[in-house]
């Protein structure tokens, strides 16, 4: 049996696809990273959020790692997973899978670690399994 904190972890995975359209790459005709970067913050929050049901704000980025470029006209996966739980704040890792459009293929693409801490009214730290 599950406890409460791993079933919230796995209720709160959260997943985006995109297709990658010509107006987000970049003159090599690849994703542009700050757009990548966008959505791998957003997809970190909507995790955080859901798995706190709190006020989340962004307070690092630990790591991104760009293992492979992101053609336009292929198909991304973003997956955001809580990975580690503390007092106020949580790690959310997120990754980009890349898919050709016509093709049975996934590979891991981008792969980054954010960091989110519960607040309340005030801005102030808030305990996130209260």
């Amino acid at each position: 049996m599950k406890t409460k904190i791993a079933e919230r972890i796995d209720n709160a995975e959260t997943h985006l696809f995109k297709a990658v359209f010509p107006n987000t790459v970049n003159h090599y005709d690849t994703l542009f990273g700050g757009t990548a970067m966008n959505l791998m913050d957003e997809v970190a929050f909507i995790t955080a959020t859901r798995f706190s049901r709190k006020k989340m704000v962004t307070v690092a980025v630990d790591k991104i790692e760009f293992k492979r470029p992101i053609a336009a006209g292929t198909i991304i996966e973003l997956i955001g997973k809580v990975i580690q739980v503390g007092n106020t704040s949580l790690k959310v890792q997120v990754e980009i899978v890349v898919e050709e459009m016509y093709e049975f293929k996934r590979e891991k693409a981008i792969c980054g670690t954010f960091t989110f801490v519960a607040i309340d009214n005030s801005r102030k730290p808030l305990t996130i399994l209260s």
